[in-house]
């Protein structure tokens, strides 16, 4: 063997079988490269598909959601404030209390039917007086005394007089 000296010793040309696994190597090394781009690809168009699935999923829930709440900013029942007034024998209302607008209480006429019906004979004679401005011994301003269907009305002590909104309104002889 003779000895090689650096810059003067020319390298052997490379073999037929090492010119072959070189080649090999390189082919492997392409196709390893190219597998590695394909699954990165893939990965990355199935995240995409996945956000814009979830985005699609959080805008129809969004206007699922906005659209309820729209209705229920629609279809939410009036709230009207119910005074209790007396009525003389001369027919004049004067704002009294509440506790003397209860089922039971002597005088008290129930207009649950929407009639303000006065009954001849029990004086004095309470009901209600719906809406408007109401000030405990004087008459009652801006409403009426007829109650208004669909309404959530309730007394300024807080007594529910009639639940507004969907099946708030139970009627029938109860057979």
């Amino acid at each position: 063997m003779e000895r090689q000296e650096p810059g003067v010793t020319q390298p052997r040309p490379p073999t037929v079988a090492e010119a072959r696994a070189r080649d090999k190597a390189r082919r492997n090394a392409e196709q390893a490269h190219r597998a590695a781009t394909a699954a990165a690809d893939a990965k990355r168009r199935t995240r995409n598909r996945v956000l814009i699935g979830g985005v699609a999923v959080v805008g129809v829930a969004g206007l699922v959601g906005g659209g309820y709440l729209a209705y229920r900013a629609l279809t939410a029942p009036d709230r009207v404030t119910a005074s209790c007034v007396q009525i003389n024998e001369n027919g004049q209302e004067v704002v009294v209390d509440d506790k003397y607008c209860q089922p039971g209480q002597s005088g008290f006429v129930n207009d649950s039917s929407g009639a303000g019906i006065v009954v001849l004979g029990a004086w004095p004679q309470y009901r209600y007086y719906y809406g408007g401005s109401s000030t405990i011994g004087k008459p009652p301003t801006g409403g009426t005394t007829v109650r208004p269907k669909g309404a959530e009305i309730k007394t300024k002590s807080g007594t529910t007089v009639q639940r507004g909104g969907l099946g708030s309104k139970s009627t029938g002889s109860g057979s």
